[in-house]
């Protein structure tokens, strides 16, 4: 590998200094096990498959750590190798929200009824592969839906993900600036595509994604994608295709909800068939999309799922209810 190239990259990324020589070290690590493996021997062709390999090699000695797999994470991005970048991503992303889910359960039912719900499921350890984290959903979800369905409603309208208000300071600021819903959906709206036409410009990734005319369009045509869309006291917002170019691109119904959904180890479940994970699960997304709004407007507000490909839909929707006489 190219060490020195590497740490450069890292200094440029403000990595701090101290994390530099174990990142570059994981680095290092990682191409071993390719060349040891029989494996492609470098990071530019390493396939999701060997990224698995390695993450389960981590787990296996007990180095599956958050700094390991973003040191992975920021090794694939040197490389911009794609495939390699989703798969430690998606280890990385809504990693808290099986334990969240856990907890929450037992903080509304009880520790009793949560043993009852969790029975036989042990909570995934970081790195787990997204077809495990689908398979021991599943029972769970099955469970507290059938248990106390107003209750799985609840849990997973709160949130699984630690998002942090601080997180959404910009948009409060934004909101007080534009004045009314109308003119902040408008502003967002514009930044929003101006930011995908930059990317796209400079060939970068947004997120995940590689940006095409298509895709502009795609989200030009459906407001409810770019920020949302106001009826009344309601926003409708709907979310971008994870991976929207391949999204486009696909003609197979199951395949394309699989580009759409945005969580890792339900995508699994609808690429390969082998769990169903009821639609319910998706409230978990509706309390992303309030989020915003509740910091907006400084309290909890109400979400419901519209529509999810869970269910068959082309895309995934939610409403927003926001508080009544909001201008």
């Amino acid at each position: 590998m190219d060490q020195e190239r590497f740490r450069k990259y890292l200094i440029e990324k403000k990595l701090p200094k101290e994390h530099l020589d174990s990142f570059v070290n994981l680095a290092e690590r990682f191409e071993r096990f390719l060349d040891e493996a029989d494996r492609s021997g470098a990071i530019e062709s390493a396939t999701a498959d060997e990224v698995n390999a390695f993450s389960a090699a981590l787990i296996a000695g007990g180095e599956n750590t958050w700094d390991n797999y973003i040191a992975l994470l920021r090794y694939a991005a040197f490389a911009k190798n794609r495939p390699a970048f989703v798969a430690v991503m998606e280890y990385l992303d809504g990693r808290e929200a099986l334990g969240n889910l856990h907890r929450k359960v037992g903080e509304t039912l009880g520790d009793a009824a949560r043993e009852r719900i969790f029975d036989g499921i042990d909570l995934p350890p970081l790195g787990t592969p997204n077809m495990e984290k689908a398979r021991l959903t599943q029972p769970v979800i099955e469970r507290l839906e059938s248990a106390a369905p107003d209750a799985c409603r609840a849990i997973l309208s709160s949130g699984l993900r630690d998002l942090q208000d601080a997180w959404y300071e910009d948009a409060k600021t934004d909101f007080e600036e534009a004045g009314s819903v109308d003119a902040f959906l408008k502003t967002r709206r514009e930044n929003f595509l101006a930011e995908l036409e930059k990317h796209k410009a400079e060939g970068t990734w947004w997120f995940v994604q590689v940006i095409t005319d298509e895709v502009i369009d795609y989200v030009r045509q459906r407001p409810e994608v770019s920020t949302g869309i106001r009826e009344g006291n309601i926003v409708y917002e709907a979310k971008i295709p994870y991976m929207a170019k391949e999204y486009l691109a696909e003609t197979d119904e199951r395949m394309k909800r699989y580009y759409y959904c945005h969580c890792p180890w339900v995508r699994e479940s609808i690429r390969t068939g082998e769990v169903r994970i009821s639609p319910t699960f998706c409230n978990c997304s509706s309390a992303f999309h309030k989020k915003k709004w509740e910091v907006i407007f400084g309290q909890p507000l109400r979400a419901e799922v519209v529509e999810t490909v869970l269910r068959g839909d082309p895309w995934c929707k939610f409403a927003i209810h926001l508080p009544d006489g909001v201008v």
